[in-house]
């Protein structure tokens, strides 16, 4: 069986040593589904052949990931008893739990208590200013955050500064309840292997697209397809992800994010409504899920491409950053509008046409069409 996918064979296949390898883990009730598009595009791994990925590929951090690659054996006769696909690490299963999915709190819960000392040593928990910025932001800047949330942003911080270890058994159950909430598989899948490109990595091996936002990254998909308020929202982002023509790498435009929020959390953007709600981790997940939701709006109302995706994002930064506020009042009317069947991101599920804003007592910043692709050193992946 091939390491780098799920696969999913018939006894007359392994009777016969055939080897075709098909889609990555999903079930066949999800290949059923009609509301997951797939792609009929140029396909993600070879967009990046084109240099369409540049300006969503984050540079080369202080860390570098480390992933052992995953072996799946199964000998035929056991094949009748095997009701998951479980792929192993080495010698060591990728969960302690196999099939389990994983809460943001217990995935959260890890971090707290293992010892991240070394990686606390690499944040810097803000932005330092001198001269006249540095007096502009104490006059005009944002409040300082309360003392005793401080201790929580470092770990925000810290957490982004680590990288995925396949090795980890709660690593690798992150990973895997991604990819099942996400698919609507059933099955455990390998942690290397072409189906993460289908959700939206640049290749087989998830760690090296995190670069720049590190765990937290996962830590933020997680927290978006386990908390019931978000999933759905989740979902039809994901879909649109994978329009035949407005296509994007959904889970690399979501690190891209995860690093506006680090930003915005590190330049005190966040301060004001994380002393005002007086928490720090469920703050940055809102404007997270809230920075994403704008960024899907945008891209679905105003037609955007892959080729749009540099000047996008760089435009999201910046009202990111700037009305934070604005954006959570947003992600808060549009969950409560969703809860009541009113409200839904992809409409009748058309990307094209006349269509309403979901909100009208809020406007959206417009992105102009034709701008080129920024290149990683413009976009300044580095914490």
């Amino acid at each position: 069986m091939n390491e780098k996918s799920c696969s999913f064979h018939s006894k007359e296949e392994l009777r016969d040593g055939q080897s075709e390898r098909v889609s990555a883990g999903y079930s066949s009730s999800y290949d059923k589904d009609k509301s997951v598009l797939a792609f009929r595009g140029i396909p993600i791994s070879e967009l990046k052949n084109h240099g369409i990925l540049q300006a969503l590929t984050t540079e080369a951090n202080e860390w570098e990931p480390r992933v052992v690659s995953t072996e799946v054996v199964r000998a035929q006769e056991a094949w009748e008893a095997v009701d998951t696909i479980q792929p192993e690490t080495g010698s060591q299963a990728s969960s302690e739990q196999p099939g389990q999915l994983i809460s943001f709190s217990e995935a959260l819960q890890h971090f707290q208590t293992v010892d991240l000392s070394s990686f606390k040593k690499r944040i810097q928990p803000t932005i330092r200013r001198t001269g006249l910025a540095a007096l502009r932001h104490y006059l005009f800047g944002p409040p300082k955050l309360h003392q005793r949330l401080r201790e929580e942003r470092d770990l925000v911080l810290t957490i982004a500064q680590c990288g995925l270890d396949s090795q980890d058994p709660v690593h690798g159950r992150v990973l895997q309840t991604i990819y099942k909430k996400l698919t609507g598989s059933k099955f455990d899948c390998a942690l290397h292997g072409d189906h993460w490109e289908d959700l939206g990595f640049q290749g087989a091996n998830p760690a090296t697209d995190l670069r720049g936002a590190g765990f937290l990254a996962l830590l933020h998909l997680l927290y978006l397809v386990m908390d019931s308020k978000t999933l759905l929202m989740a979902q039809e982002i994901f879909r649109l992800s994978r329009h035949h023509i407005q296509q994007f790498p959904f889970c690399l435009m979501s690190v891209n994010i995860t690093h506006i929020a680090i930003q915005a959390l590190r330049e005190e953007c966040l301060s004001r409504e994380c002393n005002r709600q007086q928490k720090v981790i469920p703050v940055v997940n809102s404007f997270y899920a809230a920075t994403f939701l704008h960024l899907a709006h945008v891209w679905r109302t105003q037609r955007k491409t892959i080729s749009d995706s540099g000047f996008v994002l760089k435009e999201l930064e910046v009202l990111a950053k700037k009305s934070p506020r604005r954006l959570l009042k947003t992600l808060e009317l549009y969950l409560a509008r969703v809860s009541k069947g009113q409200a839904s991101l992809l409409g009748a599920q058309k990307c094209y046409g006349p269509e309403a804003p979901p909100f009208k007592d809020l406007t959206f910043t417009g992105v102009s069409h034709g701008c080129s692709i920024l290149a990683p050193t413009s976009w300044g992946f580095l914490l």
